[in-house]
């Protein structure tokens, strides 16, 4: 069963992509005689997401609130996203689709979290806060992205090019969705220095082929977004930078693993990769 705050944000999302099948119905399919375009499109969207601010604002307090704004902006974000490729140029299309994978990704977690590990659920599960250098990180991808546009435009319209980067991305997510599900309430957003009741460590399902499948979805569907852009400069910052992310919080995770489970931990390492290129973690030596 989802709980209370998993069902709120489900709401939310759903409703601010709504306001999408709004626009659907009025002018893509000839209620109004005229057609729209993107800037009107988005507007239109814009103003519907301040009706549903508004009633959010006075419906909900507190972490209620927090929920369903996030959830919200999502939705609009998916909705905007799915605008930007019907509407605008070309090279612009793959934007449109790194925005809705971005809304998908970041709702999906807090989804995830609440049908997994409920008791572990805050606004913080939506990992929009996630860290100053990854708000940095996707700032870039933007820059980089908008500027080559506008010397190269030619670059962001390779279709191949984006659907490798849409596979990459959707099959990250998909095995990072399969993770948290498959460890249930042993999954965490935070590494644990504490184990507490309860706390099993899960050897089975894709675990038995890899010991961080959810680092190694996060790992691709982070490459796969700037695939997705076509951004040849943050492709090569993202993979170093995830990398060097994933090394060290694995190596720093596997410690307390070790800590908590000892030798069922140290056998489990011997047989079962990381999962990532080049990532052994932190292995005891006898």
């Amino acid at each position: 069963m989802l709980c209370y705050e998993g069902k709120l944000s489900l709401y939310c999302f759903t409703s601010a992509i709504f306001g999408l099948v709004l626009l659907w119905i009025f002018f893509d399919l000839g209620v109004f005689s005229y057609p729209i375009g993107f800037w009107t499109k988005t507007i239109l969207l814009g103003v519907y997401y301040s009706v549903l601010n508004v009633i959010i604002r006075f419906k909900f307090t507190n972490k209620d609130y927090q929920v369903a704004v996030r959830a919200t902006f999502l939705g609009i974000l998916f909705a905007l996203g799915v605008i930007i490729f019907q509407t605008c140029d070309e090279q612009y299309k793959p934007f449109g689709t790194y925005a809705t994978l971005m809304a998908v990704f970041h709702y999906s977690e807090y989804l995830g979290i609440a049908f997994c590990n409920p008791k572990t659920l805050s606004p913080d599960s939506f990992i929009l806060n996630h860290s100053v250098h990854y708000a940095l990180a996707a700032a870039a991808s933007w820059v980089e992205f908008f500027v080559e546009v506008y010397f190269y435009p030619e670059l962001k319209t390779y279709r191949l090019l984006w659907l490798l980067g849409l596979l990459l991305c959707l099959g990250g997510e998909a095995l990072r969705k399969l993770a948290m599900i498959t460890a249930s309430k042993n999954f965490s957003h935070i590494v644990q220095f504490e184990r507490h009741q309860g706390h099993e460590l899960v050897t089975f399902g894709v675990y038995s082929l890899m010991r961080h499948p959810s680092y190694v979805g996060w790992f691709w569907w982070s490459i796969g977004t700037q695939v997705v852009l076509a951004n040849p400069v943050c492709f090569i910052i993202y993979t170093v930078a995830s990398w060097k992310f994933f090394h060290d919080r694995i190596f720093m995770e596997e410690i307390t693993l070790l800590n908590f489970f000892g030798d069922e931990y140290y056998k489990y390492q011997q047989r079962v990769p990381t999962g990532l290129p080049f990532i052994r973690g932190f292995k005891v030596e006898l």
